[in-house]
């Protein structure tokens, strides 16, 4: 299609930035800003939807034989091709309802490590969703926008972001990436490594909703001022019985640990790879970090005594990706002209 009729083509469409995560999707429209953010979980009755987003996650674990709560993306990619079509549907039905005669062009974020494969799943399930128009752009790149860092210029700037399914580690200058590295570990093996700790140590059977909370109310990744403590509900492994047990943040730290460590190293290998020239910039301008995993406790701290680098957290980590894919939006109009 020539460019001038895809400019009219255009008229016709409305422009959309997706942030589509292994837990969450957010949704950006250009001129709007987010207008959905909702977990990327769909609840199927054999082929039927049952629901999408946050009334599918009420229903994990919690649903009968019947019903299965399917994530459709694995480890920052689609592992369910058909399941992430009708989420992706889904939500741009619920996002953009009647704003167009024609569907949207939709820019997409993706993890920076996948294969051709990998990258037209996502483009297909993007176009039977109904997108007249798809194009992808790597999420250290969305991240390392949407928190403003500056990278249209010659200075060397530097992006971590912990998704649900993935760690996006990239060098970027002049608006492109001088060495990334993506490593499949993000908030999911942090809860997948919870549940499995609470069953080692403690004889206690729970869910990935459970999971997730400990993470959040005393999950740490360095030691606290004021440790933390809580009360957990499970079943007993032996007995089949409802049973409470109390977990410290300590104890979590030593469990997330390993994990922990696995971006740590990635950071630092990327830190290694990082050319001379633009060295002195880091030591200036530091590490921003992004993603839902930035808001585990001392992250920074922990970052910073491996690196020696001042270490920033993203103002909103969760947001990152999404505003950066609405940012290059509205600052490049010929996002959709090539081919």
């Amino acid at each position: 299609m020539s460019r001038f009729l895809k400019k009219i083509a255009g008229w016709f469409s409305y422009d959309i930035g997706i942030d589509l995560g292994t837990a969450n999707t957010l949704v950006y429209i250009k001129d709007q800003g987010i207008v959905l953010r909702e977990p990327s979980v769909v609840a199927m009755s054999g082929e039927r939807v049952r629901a999408v987003g946050e009334d599918a996650k009420r229903m994990v674990g919690r649903t009968p034989g019947s019903v299965v709560a399917i994530r459709p993306l694995k480890d920052g990619v689609i592992a369910d091709l058909n399941v992430a079509e009708e989420m992706l549907k889904y939500f741009i039905q619920k996002a953009c309802a009647r704003r167009s005669l024609r569907g949207p062009r939709i820019l997409i974020a993706h993890p920076s490590g996948i294969t051709e494969v990998e990258r037209r799943a996502i483009e297909d399930s993007a176009e039977h969703s109904g997108a007249i128009a798809v194009r992808l752009i790597e999420e250290p790149m969305a991240a390392a926008i949407g928190v403003g860092l500056p990278y249209t210029e010659p200075i060397g700037s530097m992006i971590v972001d912990i998704g649900g399914g993935t760690t996006e580690v990239a060098i970027i200058s002049l608006s492109g990436i001088v060495y990334s590295q993506s490593e499949k570990c993000g908030g999911d093996a942090l809860d997948d490594t919870i549940t499995r700790h609470m069953l080692a140590a403690h004889n206690l059977l729970v869910g990935p909703r459970t999971a997730e909370d400990i993470k959040i109310r005393v999950g740490s990744a360095h030691p606290l001022q004021q440790e933390l403590q809580m009360e957990v509900k499970g079943r007993d492994r032996g007995t089949g019985l409802p049973k409470t047990v109390t977990v410290r943040s300590e104890e979590i730290r030593e469990a997330l640990k390993d994990k922990l460590d696995v971006i740590v190293s990635a950071v630092r290998q990327t830190l290694d790879h990082c050319p001379p020239e633009l060295a002195s910039d880091l030591y200036d301008r530091g590490i921003v970090v992004a993603g839902g995993g930035a808001l585990l406790r001392g992250l920074a701290d922990l970052l910073h005594e491996q690196t020696s680098l001042p270490i920033t957290i993203a103002d909103d980590p969760l947001s990152a990706v999404a505003e950066g894919t609405g940012k290059f939006l509205q600052e490049n109009d010929d996002v959709f002209d090539e081919e």
